[in-house]
C-alpha cells in the first residue's frame, strides 16, 4: 500500500457497490475527500455540487456510461468543474478501447482489476500533469 497523501477531492463514480465502496474506503484512508455515485447522472450531479479535484468513472453503467459522463462533464464551464481531469476504469480495457478513451479525452486509464499502486500512481500522475 502507498503511503501517498491525497489532499484532494475525488468523485468515484462505479455502479458494482462492492468496487464503488472498496475504491472510496481506500481513498479516504489517504486523506481525500470522496463522494461516490453509483452512475454518471449521479456523478455529474455530484461535479456540479462539489467541483472535484478528480472523477474516477466506471466505462460501462446504466443510466449514463463513463464515455457519457464525459461528455456532458465537459459541456459545463470550467468554474462549475467542466475542465476536471477524469480517469477511467473498466474490465474491458483492450489497445483500442485505451487508444478510443484517451482520445475522448480522459486523462487517466485504468485497467480492472487493479492494485492501490496503480490507483495511487494514476491519481498523482494525472493531478501533477494537471497543475
Amino acid at each position: 500500500m502507498s503511503s501517498s497523501r491525497l489532499s484532494c477531492t475525488i468523485i468515484v463514480v462505479e455502479d458494482h457497490d462492492g468496487a464503488r465502496t472498496h475504491v472510496g474506503s481506500f481513498l479516504r484512508s489517504l486523506g481525500a475527500k470522496v463522494i461516490l455515485a453509483k452512475d454518471g447522472i449521479e456523478g455529474l450531479d455530484a461535479v456540479k455540487k462539489h467541483h472535484p479535484d478528480l472523477v474516477i468513472t466506471d466505462l460501462q453503467m446504466p443510466r449514463m456510461d463513463g464515455f457519457q459522463l464525459l461528455h456532458e462533464i465537459r459541456r459545463l464551464k470550467s468554474s462549475v468543474g467542466g475542465s476536471v481531469p477524469v480517469i477511467a476504469m473498466t474490465a474491458f480495457a483492450t489497445v483500442l478501447g485505451r487508444a478510443r478513451g484517451m482520445g475522448a479525452g480522459f486523462q487517466g486509464w485504468m485497467q480492472k482489476p487493479f492494485t492501490s499502486e496503480k490507483l495511487v500512481a494514476t491519481i498523482l500522475a494525472v493531478l501533477d500533469a494537471c497543475r
